[in-house]
């Protein structure tokens, strides 16, 4: 969809996509995530069925893509560290991640991802 280009060229399909990806709690923002390890850059790739897309370098093993999912996140955010939690999917690569302090608004804005 040529409208759902956010300003750091992440696309998303379809544009509602961002808001299904995350919901709205009393103390923050809950994501869905579909994480990608061991891939050749850690980037966010926008939204697919519902989920945050991300890309990580580090491999599965030991907790290290959960690590960098979480620390990639709070840099993004620009949270500290303590803010980011992970709250499901310790062993699988669809993840709930807890935002303490973010609506979905202010998420989707400092990811670059359209509200519209």
């Amino acid at each position: 969809m040529p409208g759902c280009q956010g300003s750091t060229g992440i696309r998303s399909t379809p544009c509602q996509g961002v808001m299904e990806a995350m919901t709205a709690t009393t103390t923050g923002t809950l994501l869905r995530l579909r994480v990608q390890p061991r891939a050749s850059a850690t980037r966010l790739e926008g939204i697919r069925d519902g989920q945050l897309r991300l890309r990580l370098t580090a491999p599965p093993v030991d907790g290290a893509a959960n690590t960098a999912c979480l620390t990639f996140l709070a840099q993004a955010l620009k949270v500290s560290r303590a803010q980011v939690r992970l709250q499901a999917g310790e062993k699988s690569r669809e993840k709930l991640i807890h935002v303490t302090g973010l609506t979905p608004t202010q998420v989707a804005a400092a990811l670059g991802l359209p509200l519209t």
